[in-house]
């Protein structure tokens, strides 16, 4: 899954990009932007929709540039 795909998918388990964008107290044209991959998703924001998703939707799917392994050791 690519981010992009995983953005689609975080919005639409969560009721749309606006809802996601509401979730996370941002705008939605930020949303817009990760969903179309101009702009990536921050670190600290794919641990967040991966809390607002239930985990259904991973960090690594979101940020995958991201050393998760190393930042949890």
């Amino acid at each position: 899954m690519t981010p992009t795909e995983a953005m689609e998918e975080a919005a639409r388990i969560v009721g749309g990009k606006a809802a996601l964008a509401t979730l996370l107290e941002i705008s939605a044209p930020t949303v817009s932007q990760w969903c179309s991959g101009s702009r990536p998703v921050p670190a600290e924001r794919a641990l967040q929709i991966e809390t607002a998703t239930s985990g259904q939707v991973r960090r690594e799917a979101l940020c995958p540039s991201f050393p998760w392994k190393e930042a949890a050791a």
